[in-house]
Protein backbone atom coordinates (compact mmCIF):
# COMPACT_ATOMS: atom_id res chain seq x y z
CA UNK A 1 0.00 0.00 0.00
CA UNK A 2 1.25 3.55 -1.03
CA UNK A 3 1.34 6.46 1.39
CA UNK A 4 -0.50 8.97 0.22
CA UNK A 5 1.00 12.06 -1.70
CA UNK A 6 3.16 14.62 0.85
CA UNK A 7 1.21 17.93 1.65
CA UNK A 8 3.82 19.72 -0.08
CA UNK A 9 2.77 18.81 -3.79
CA UNK A 10 -0.68 17.67 -2.81
CA UNK A 11 -3.29 20.64 -4.45
CA UNK A 12 -4.81 22.30 -0.99
CA UNK A 13 -8.98 21.61 -0.83
CA UNK A 14 -10.54 24.01 -3.55
CA UNK A 15 -14.02 25.09 -3.43
CA UNK A 16 -16.18 27.46 -6.22
CA UNK A 17 -17.40 28.97 -2.69
CA UNK A 18 -15.96 32.07 -0.38
CA UNK A 19 -13.68 31.46 1.82
CA UNK A 20 -15.05 30.28 5.26
CA UNK A 21 -14.51 32.46 8.07
CA UNK A 22 -12.87 29.73 10.88
CA UNK A 23 -12.43 30.82 14.58
CA UNK A 24 -10.41 28.29 16.58
CA UNK A 25 -10.39 28.97 20.45
CA UNK A 26 -7.79 26.87 22.30
CA UNK A 27 -5.91 27.35 25.47
CA UNK A 28 -2.11 28.34 23.90
CA UNK A 29 -1.17 27.56 20.29
CA UNK A 30 2.09 25.78 22.04
CA UNK A 31 3.59 22.11 20.80
CA UNK A 32 1.13 19.56 21.29
CA UNK A 33 -1.68 17.49 19.15
CA UNK A 34 -5.35 19.98 19.29
CA UNK A 35 -2.18 23.03 18.76
CA UNK A 36 -0.66 21.15 15.81
CA UNK A 37 -4.08 19.39 14.15
CA UNK A 38 -4.90 23.26 14.35
CA UNK A 39 -1.76 24.16 12.45
CA UNK A 40 -2.12 21.66 9.92
CA UNK A 41 -6.10 22.35 8.91
CA UNK A 42 -4.67 26.12 8.23
CA UNK A 43 -2.03 24.85 6.50
CA UNK A 44 -3.67 22.36 4.11
CA UNK A 45 -7.03 23.72 3.94
CA UNK A 46 -5.02 27.27 2.26
CA UNK A 47 -7.39 29.17 0.53
CA UNK A 48 -10.93 27.53 1.80
CA UNK A 49 -10.52 29.32 4.96
CA UNK A 50 -9.58 32.49 6.79
CA UNK A 51 -8.44 31.36 9.81
CA UNK A 52 -8.44 33.16 12.97
CA UNK A 53 -6.99 31.71 16.06
CA UNK A 54 -8.56 32.98 19.72
CA UNK A 55 -5.99 32.17 22.40
CA UNK A 56 -7.77 31.99 25.97
CA UNK A 57 -4.20 32.19 27.87
CA UNK A 58 -0.60 33.01 25.66
CA UNK A 59 0.33 33.01 21.94
CA UNK A 60 2.63 29.90 22.58
CA UNK A 61 5.63 28.73 19.81
CA UNK A 62 2.81 27.23 17.00
CA UNK A 63 1.04 30.84 17.27
CA UNK A 64 4.34 32.76 16.56
CA UNK A 65 4.79 30.58 13.85
CA UNK A 66 1.25 30.97 12.61
CA UNK A 67 1.95 35.02 13.13
CA UNK A 68 4.78 35.17 10.92
CA UNK A 69 3.09 34.03 8.47
CA UNK A 70 0.08 36.39 8.36
CA UNK A 71 -2.24 34.48 10.93
CA UNK A 72 -4.05 36.33 12.92
CA UNK A 73 -3.29 35.02 16.73
CA UNK A 74 -4.98 36.45 19.59
CA UNK A 75 -4.90 36.19 23.32
CA UNK A 76 -7.31 37.10 25.26
CA UNK A 77 -5.41 36.89 28.42
CA UNK A 78 -7.74 35.07 30.70
CA UNK A 79 -7.52 35.68 34.25
CA UNK A 80 -7.30 33.23 37.41
CA UNK A 81 -10.70 31.55 37.63
CA UNK A 82 -13.81 31.75 35.98
CA UNK A 83 -12.71 34.79 34.09
CA UNK A 84 -16.65 36.49 32.20
CA UNK A 85 -14.50 39.12 30.48
CA UNK A 86 -13.21 35.98 27.72
CA UNK A 87 -16.39 35.41 26.51
CA UNK A 88 -16.93 39.60 25.60
CA UNK A 89 -13.22 39.91 24.71
CA UNK A 90 -13.85 36.79 22.27
CA UNK A 91 -17.54 37.85 21.28
CA UNK A 92 -15.95 41.31 20.00
CA UNK A 93 -13.59 39.59 17.99
CA UNK A 94 -15.51 37.03 16.60
CA UNK A 95 -18.10 40.27 15.15
CA UNK A 96 -15.27 42.13 14.69
CA UNK A 97 -13.87 39.57 12.09
CA UNK A 98 -17.39 38.49 10.88
CA UNK A 99 -16.23 34.78 11.86
CA UNK A 100 -18.80 32.26 10.96
CA UNK A 101 -17.10 28.83 12.39
CA UNK A 102 -16.00 29.01 15.59
CA UNK A 103 -13.87 25.28 16.09
CA UNK A 104 -13.10 24.98 19.96
CA UNK A 105 -10.62 22.77 20.90
CA UNK A 106 -10.97 21.39 24.13
CA UNK A 107 -13.92 21.90 27.16
CA UNK A 108 -12.69 25.29 28.45
CA UNK A 109 -12.61 26.80 24.88
CA UNK A 110 -15.58 25.50 23.84
CA UNK A 111 -17.30 27.28 27.30
CA UNK A 112 -16.35 29.90 26.55
CA UNK A 113 -16.92 30.05 22.91
CA UNK A 114 -20.63 28.74 23.53
CA UNK A 115 -20.89 32.07 26.36
CA UNK A 116 -19.44 34.30 23.14
CA UNK A 117 -22.05 32.84 21.14
CA UNK A 118 -24.93 34.20 23.03
CA UNK A 119 -23.17 37.44 23.53
CA UNK A 120 -23.22 37.10 19.41
CA UNK A 121 -26.79 36.40 19.38
CA UNK A 122 -25.95 33.26 17.57
CA UNK A 123 -24.76 35.01 14.74
CA UNK A 124 -22.06 32.19 14.56
CA UNK A 125 -21.59 27.95 14.13
CA UNK A 126 -20.31 26.51 16.89
CA UNK A 127 -18.01 23.09 16.96
CA UNK A 128 -16.85 21.13 20.20
CA UNK A 129 -13.83 18.71 19.61
CA UNK A 130 -13.03 16.75 22.51
CA UNK A 131 -9.16 15.56 22.74
CA UNK A 132 -7.43 14.11 25.90
CA UNK A 133 -8.96 13.72 29.30
CA UNK A 134 -7.85 14.45 33.09
CA UNK A 135 -6.68 11.77 35.16
CA UNK A 136 -8.18 10.93 37.50
CA UNK A 137 -11.24 11.88 35.04
CA UNK A 138 -13.61 13.48 37.88
CA UNK A 139 -16.13 16.19 36.66
CA UNK A 140 -17.85 18.23 38.94
CA UNK A 141 -21.74 17.15 38.99
CA UNK A 142 -22.64 21.23 38.47
CA UNK A 143 -20.41 21.26 35.30
CA UNK A 144 -22.40 18.39 34.34
CA UNK A 145 -25.99 19.61 34.87
CA UNK A 146 -24.87 22.83 32.70
CA UNK A 147 -23.37 20.63 29.90
CA UNK A 148 -26.51 18.57 29.81
CA UNK A 149 -28.78 21.44 30.14
CA UNK A 150 -27.44 24.37 28.62
CA UNK A 151 -24.20 23.98 26.65
CA UNK A 152 -25.25 20.82 24.83
CA UNK A 153 -27.74 22.82 23.11
CA UNK A 154 -25.22 25.85 22.02
CA UNK A 155 -22.75 23.46 20.23
CA UNK A 156 -23.87 22.54 16.87
CA UNK A 157 -21.03 20.02 16.04
CA UNK A 158 -19.66 17.59 18.98
CA UNK A 159 -16.52 15.41 18.34
CA UNK A 160 -13.82 13.63 19.53
CA UNK A 161 -10.60 12.36 18.67
CA UNK A 162 -11.25 8.87 19.67
CA UNK A 163 -14.03 6.75 21.16
CA UNK A 164 -12.87 7.05 24.28
CA UNK A 165 -12.77 10.95 24.56
CA UNK A 166 -16.20 10.63 22.66
CA UNK A 167 -17.63 8.64 25.57
CA UNK A 168 -15.86 10.25 28.20
CA UNK A 169 -18.10 13.25 27.10
CA UNK A 170 -21.15 11.90 27.48
CA UNK A 171 -20.45 9.85 30.64
CA UNK A 172 -18.84 11.92 32.37
CA UNK A 173 -19.01 15.56 31.50
CA UNK A 174 -23.09 15.09 30.09
CA UNK A 175 -23.48 15.86 26.65
CA UNK A 176 -25.71 13.64 24.63
CA UNK A 177 -24.00 10.44 23.42
CA UNK A 178 -26.03 10.57 20.14
CA UNK A 179 -25.26 13.68 18.94
CA UNK A 180 -21.19 13.17 19.20
CA UNK A 181 -19.00 12.24 16.37
CA UNK A 182 -15.48 10.75 16.27
CA UNK A 183 -13.22 12.24 13.41
CA UNK A 184 -9.76 10.35 14.18
CA UNK A 185 -6.50 11.92 14.15
CA UNK A 186 -3.99 11.25 11.69
CA UNK A 187 -0.61 12.44 10.57
CA UNK A 188 1.15 13.18 7.78
CA UNK A 189 2.29 9.59 6.95
CA UNK A 190 5.20 10.64 4.13
CA UNK A 191 7.21 11.88 6.89
CA UNK A 192 7.78 8.81 8.21
CA UNK A 193 9.16 6.26 6.09
CA UNK A 194 9.23 3.07 7.19
CA UNK A 195 11.95 1.74 5.06
CA UNK A 196 14.66 4.21 6.47
CA UNK A 197 18.35 2.98 7.92
CA UNK A 198 17.78 2.39 11.78
CA UNK A 199 21.87 2.70 11.53
CA UNK A 200 22.05 5.82 9.54
CA UNK A 201 19.38 7.39 11.71
CA UNK A 202 21.10 6.25 15.09
CA UNK A 203 24.29 8.12 13.43
CA UNK A 204 22.33 11.15 12.40
CA UNK A 205 20.98 12.04 15.76
CA UNK A 206 23.82 10.78 18.16
CA UNK A 207 23.33 7.70 18.86
CA UNK A 208 25.16 4.77 19.04
CA UNK A 209 24.71 2.28 15.91
CA UNK A 210 25.84 -0.44 17.81
CA UNK A 211 23.16 -0.15 20.65
CA UNK A 212 19.44 -0.63 20.77
CA UNK A 213 17.39 2.40 22.05
CA UNK A 214 13.90 2.14 23.78
CA UNK A 215 12.49 5.42 23.25
CA UNK A 216 9.66 7.93 24.19
CA UNK A 217 8.72 11.09 22.67
CA UNK A 218 6.79 13.17 25.28
CA UNK A 219 6.41 16.11 27.59
CA UNK A 220 7.85 15.37 31.13
CA UNK A 221 4.64 15.68 32.70
CA UNK A 222 2.74 13.78 35.45
CA UNK A 223 0.42 12.23 32.97
CA UNK A 224 2.68 10.86 30.59
CA UNK A 225 4.13 8.81 33.75
CA UNK A 226 8.06 8.69 32.62
CA UNK A 227 8.82 7.57 35.92
CA UNK A 228 7.19 4.36 35.53
CA UNK A 229 9.06 4.24 32.20
CA UNK A 230 12.26 4.45 34.20
CA UNK A 231 11.54 1.85 36.96
CA UNK A 232 10.49 -0.21 33.79
CA UNK A 233 14.03 0.28 31.82
CA UNK A 234 15.98 -0.24 35.58
CA UNK A 235 15.09 -3.59 35.40
CA UNK A 236 15.13 -4.14 31.33
CA UNK A 237 19.12 -2.97 31.49
CA UNK A 238 20.08 -4.97 34.21
CA UNK A 239 18.88 -8.37 31.38
CA UNK A 240 19.69 -6.41 28.24
CA UNK A 241 23.17 -4.79 28.51
CA UNK A 242 23.28 -3.31 24.91
CA UNK A 243 19.79 -1.34 25.39
CA UNK A 244 20.15 2.01 25.69
CA UNK A 245 16.63 4.86 27.03
CA UNK A 246 15.96 7.88 24.61
CA UNK A 247 14.03 10.57 25.97
CA UNK A 248 12.85 13.19 23.61
CA UNK A 249 10.76 16.39 25.46
CA UNK A 250 11.18 18.73 28.50
CA UNK A 251 9.44 19.91 31.50
CA UNK A 252 9.52 20.01 34.92
CA UNK A 253 9.99 16.49 35.32
CA UNK A 254 13.53 16.22 34.12
CA UNK A 255 15.28 16.62 36.97
CA UNK A 256 13.37 13.71 39.08
CA UNK A 257 14.46 11.54 36.12
CA UNK A 258 17.86 12.16 35.75
CA UNK A 259 18.00 11.06 39.53
CA UNK A 260 16.18 7.96 38.88
CA UNK A 261 18.79 7.37 36.15
CA UNK A 262 21.99 8.19 39.07
CA UNK A 263 20.78 6.52 41.52
CA UNK A 264 20.07 3.25 39.43
CA UNK A 265 23.59 3.78 38.50
CA UNK A 266 22.47 3.86 34.87
CA UNK A 267 22.83 7.86 33.85
CA UNK A 268 25.56 6.48 30.61
CA UNK A 269 22.50 4.70 29.44
CA UNK A 270 19.63 7.35 29.44
CA UNK A 271 19.70 9.95 26.26
CA UNK A 272 18.22 13.11 27.06
CA UNK A 273 17.65 14.62 23.65
CA UNK A 274 15.10 17.49 24.33
CA UNK A 275 12.69 19.12 22.55
CA UNK A 276 13.50 18.04 19.13
CA UNK A 277 11.97 19.35 15.92
CA UNK A 278 13.38 16.13 13.52
CA UNK A 279 11.00 13.74 15.09
CA UNK A 280 10.72 11.52 12.28
CA UNK A 281 14.19 11.07 12.77
CA UNK A 282 14.40 10.30 16.41
CA UNK A 283 11.85 7.66 15.30
CA UNK A 284 13.59 6.30 12.71
CA UNK A 285 16.58 5.06 15.14
CA UNK A 286 14.49 3.84 17.81
CA UNK A 287 13.81 -0.06 17.88
CA UNK A 288 11.27 0.08 20.31
CA UNK A 289 8.44 2.71 20.58
CA UNK A 290 7.34 3.28 24.79
CA UNK A 291 4.39 5.23 26.21
CA UNK A 292 3.42 4.66 29.54
CA UNK A 293 1.08 7.42 30.21
CA UNK A 294 -1.56 7.10 33.11
CA UNK A 295 -3.90 8.63 31.23
CA UNK A 296 -4.02 8.96 26.74
CA UNK A 297 -6.51 9.87 24.02
CA UNK A 298 -4.83 9.84 20.62
CA UNK A 299 -1.60 10.39 20.94
CA UNK A 300 0.03 11.86 17.74
CA UNK A 301 3.39 10.48 18.59
CA UNK A 302 2.27 6.74 19.18
CA UNK A 303 0.72 6.92 15.62
CA UNK A 304 3.98 8.11 14.19
CA UNK A 305 5.70 5.77 16.05
CA UNK A 306 4.19 3.33 14.10
CA UNK A 307 3.98 5.05 10.80
CA UNK A 308 7.70 4.36 11.17
CA UNK A 309 7.24 0.91 11.60
CA UNK A 310 8.21 0.79 14.95
CA UNK A 311 6.62 -1.84 17.14
CA UNK A 312 5.44 -0.15 20.83
CA UNK A 313 4.53 -1.12 24.20
CA UNK A 314 2.06 0.87 25.70
CA UNK A 315 -0.44 1.73 29.08
CA UNK A 316 -3.84 -0.17 28.50
CA UNK A 317 -5.69 3.29 28.66
CA UNK A 318 -7.92 5.82 26.94
CA UNK A 319 -7.46 5.57 23.01
CA UNK A 320 -4.58 3.58 23.30
CA UNK A 321 -5.93 0.39 22.70
CA UNK A 322 -7.66 2.14 19.74
CA UNK A 323 -4.54 2.58 18.02
CA UNK A 324 -2.46 -0.34 18.95
CA UNK A 325 -3.88 -3.65 18.74
CA UNK A 326 -2.57 -6.24 21.29
CA UNK A 327 0.34 -8.67 19.97
CA UNK A 328 -0.56 -7.05 16.56
CA UNK A 329 1.20 -3.94 16.49
CA UNK A 330 2.79 -3.96 19.95
CA UNK A 331 2.00 -5.01 23.55
CA UNK A 332 -0.33 -3.44 26.02
CA UNK A 333 0.67 -3.00 29.56
CA UNK A 334 -1.14 -2.18 32.57
CA UNK A 335 -1.22 1.29 33.96
CA UNK A 336 1.56 2.46 36.57
CA UNK A 337 2.66 -1.75 35.89
CA UNK A 338 6.73 -1.33 35.94
CA UNK A 339 7.42 -4.95 35.85
CA UNK A 340 4.77 -5.97 33.28
CA UNK A 341 6.34 -3.16 30.56
CA UNK A 342 9.73 -4.23 31.32
CA UNK A 343 8.86 -7.49 30.20
CA UNK A 344 6.98 -6.52 27.01
CA UNK A 345 9.93 -4.21 26.28
CA UNK A 346 12.15 -7.40 26.90
CA UNK A 347 9.74 -9.93 25.14
CA UNK A 348 9.70 -7.54 22.08
CA UNK A 349 13.66 -6.42 21.93
CA UNK A 350 15.06 -10.05 21.85
CA UNK A 351 12.58 -11.71 19.22
CA UNK A 352 13.52 -9.72 16.45
CA UNK A 353 11.53 -11.54 13.69
CA UNK A 354 8.54 -10.38 16.38
CA UNK A 355 9.89 -6.51 16.53
CA UNK A 356 9.83 -6.87 12.56
CA UNK A 357 6.03 -8.18 12.28
CA UNK A 358 4.78 -5.80 14.84
CA UNK A 359 6.49 -3.11 13.14
CA UNK A 360 4.98 -3.48 9.30
CA UNK A 361 1.26 -4.26 11.14
CA UNK A 362 1.64 -0.66 12.78
CA UNK A 363 3.04 0.97 9.03
CA UNK A 364 -0.02 -0.96 7.88
CA UNK A 365 -2.69 -0.08 10.53
CA UNK A 366 -1.30 3.30 10.02
CA UNK A 367 -1.58 4.08 6.14
CA UNK A 368 -5.18 2.49 6.56
CA UNK A 369 -6.58 4.38 9.72
CA UNK A 370 -4.51 7.75 10.87
CA UNK A 371 -4.12 9.72 7.50
CA UNK A 372 -4.08 13.14 8.16
CA UNK A 373 -5.71 14.24 5.11
CA UNK A 374 -9.03 12.02 5.63
CA UNK A 375 -8.82 14.07 9.39
CA UNK A 376 -8.39 17.56 7.98
CA UNK A 377 -10.83 17.16 5.05
CA UNK A 378 -13.50 16.22 7.19
CA UNK A 379 -13.20 18.91 9.54
CA UNK A 380 -13.47 21.10 6.17
CA UNK A 381 -16.98 19.04 4.95
CA UNK A 382 -18.26 20.16 8.75
CA UNK A 383 -17.03 23.52 7.82
CA UNK A 384 -18.92 23.29 4.83
CA UNK A 385 -22.11 21.69 6.09
CA UNK A 386 -22.51 24.54 8.72
CA UNK A 387 -21.94 27.40 6.61
CA UNK A 388 -24.51 26.18 3.56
Amino acid sequence: MRAPDSPATMPPVVSARRPIRVGFAIHVMQVAGAEVLIEETIRRLGPAIEPTILCLDAIGTIGERLIARGVPVICLNRKAGRDWGVARRMAAEIKQRRIQVMHAHQYTPFFYSALAKLWCGGSFRLIQTEHGRHYPDIVNPKRRFVNRLFLDKLADETNACCHFSAKALCRNDGFVGSKIGVIENGVELSRYRPDRDVFAAKRLIGLDPARRHVGCVARFHPVKDHAMLMRAFIQLAAKLPDVDLVLAGEGQLRPNLEKQAADAGITHRVKFLGVRSDVPDVLAALDLFALTSVSEAASLTLMEAMATARPSVVTNVGGNPELVRNGLDGLLVPRGDSAACAEAMGKILSDPALATKMGQSARQRAETTFNLDVTVRAYHDLYVKLTR
